[in-house]
């Protein structure tokens, strides 16, 4: 069996792909390489960027690695840190984060039938639903169209644990070196998973309803965020993402004929 056949990753679907795949292991240490690529790197700086945060903010080093474990979504966790730190109580900041959680439910939705398996164990699906967030779900569309169907769930379940164990790496080093971080540079740190999710969507962007997206949510993103804190997010990706679908659609019916100009 070769290096390819073995792992999964760069296959082909080939007849019985669906049955159980051997190779497991490997094919699970394919996914968890990722963490060792530039967007776990920055993925980790990002984290560490958070840990710095933590300590400045008085959180202690268990809760900061307790929240990046359980929450894995860096706004998520800002938002709660910022409601702990400006005295709000746990309820606000639970209400607050689960806001910030809709946004990745698209995500789990597009994402779910590249990791789908016949009767999969049920701690394995939920891990990799918990490890949906931006960059385990970019990852995951770049890397499981070429894995063999059998074998995506293991690949991504490498992909989402190495991405976890990154972050709380990034966030035990933030922490550990927050009196030698300065504020800024630790917010910038945190910006650096935004701007590859930006830099990977312009990337992938084909169809003029892709970049209408992502100009319109560059644009509408800070006006809703100063006029709605905390609904800007979600705000946003409806609005800015339904104006972008309908108009999208229409430039493809002119240019190309598709559809209907409706």
């Amino acid at each position: 069996m070769n290096g390819a056949e073995d792992s999964g990753v760069g296959g082909e679907n080939k007849p019985g792909a669906n049955k159980a795949p051997r190779g497991t292991y490997r094919t699970f240490r394919d996914g968890l390489r990722v963490a060792l690529s530039v967007p776990g790197l920055i993925l980790l700086a990002s984290s560490a960027g958070f840990g710095a945060l933590a300590n400045d903010a008085g959180m202690s080093l268990f809760n900061a690695l307790l929240m990046m474990a359980t929450f894995f979504a860096l706004p998520a966790q800002v938002v709660m840190m910022d409601q702990l730190a400006r005295g709000g109580s746990i309820l606000a900041g639970a209400a607050a984060v689960a806001l910030t959680g809709v946004r990745l439910v698209p995500m789990v939705v597009t994402l779910l039938p590249w990791i789908k398996e016949e009767r999969p164990a049920l701690w394995r699906r939920l891990l990799a639903l918990h490890a949906v967030a931006i960059t385990a779900w970019l990852e995951g569309h770049r890397l499981l169209p070429g894995v063999q169907e059998g074998r995506r769930l293991q690949v991504f379940l490498g992909i989402g644990t190495g991405m976890i164990l990154t972050t709380l790496a990034g966030t035990l080093l933030g922490f550990l070196l927050a009196g030698s971080v300065p504020p800024l540079i630790a917010g910038v740190l945190l910006f650096l998973t935004p701007i590859y999710f930006l830099l990977s969507l312009t990337a992938a962007a084909r169809l003029p309803m892709d970049w209408l997206a992502i100009v319109i949510g560059c644009i509408m993103g800070p006006l809703i965020y100063v006029l709605v804190p905390g609904f800007d997010l979600l705000l946003t990706g409806l609005i800015g993402g339904t104006v972008a679908y309908l108009a999208g659609k229409r430039i493809d019916a002119r240019l190309f004929g598709t559809g209907e100009d409706e």
